[in-house]
């Protein structure tokens, strides 16, 4: 592992414990002096877009196992399934909510997540509107699986997940 993801585990691992990132705890977590961090990330606004980006790549790493073929070539409904999928598989933590970590930044980290989870939630805008409420619905109860459980709060039992996924996808259905 290089030094920048060791930075980026270690700062994850704070948020996982409770603790907030700033550049003085993420160095000390990593074992590092703060000139050494700032070697990789000169601001905290780096280090904690850098840390949505890291979260990002995992996210996308399994929604791609749930797709067929490439995500710019998959249709709106086959980017949500795989979504769905995803979301409802449960094992979510805090770290996972860092786009909310720090007020401050919130706007700059909110463009970040938009950006970077657009290929995969946006719907195109010639869409039929019903397919896009479906669509969208679909997506929002998505947002809630895994923000419930990265929260801990009021998660989908593991014995309902199936279920749950079972209702959505008869949303998606025309």
């Amino acid at each position: 592992m290089n030094s920048r993801e060791h930075i980026l585990d270690s700062a994850l691992a704070l948020l996982r414990s409770g603790g907030s990132v700033s550049l003085e705890s993420a160095a000390r977590e990593a074992g590092l002096s703060k000139p050494g961090l700032m070697h990789h990330f000169r601001t905290k606004e780096a280090l904690m877009l850098a840390l949505v980006d890291h979260v990002v790549d995992g996210w996308e790493r399994a929604l791609a196992e749930r797709l067929t073929g490439e995500v710019a070539r998959a249709s709106a409904g086959d980017r949500i399934r795989a979504y769905l999928a995803w979301s409802t598989s449960g094992g979510f933590d805090e770290a996972d909510l860092v786009v909310v970590a720090d007020p401050r930044l919130r706007p700059a980290m909110t463009a970040r997540w938009e950006e970077r989870l657009g290929p995969w939630l946006a719907l195109p805008d010639d869409l039929d509107p019903d397919a896009r409420a479906r669509l969208t619905a679909v997506r929002l109860l998505c947002d809630g699986a895994w923000l419930a459980d990265a929260a801990h709060l009021f998660p989908i039992p593991p014995d309902e997940r199936d279920r749950v996924r079972a209702v959505a996808e008869r949303l998606l259905e025309p």
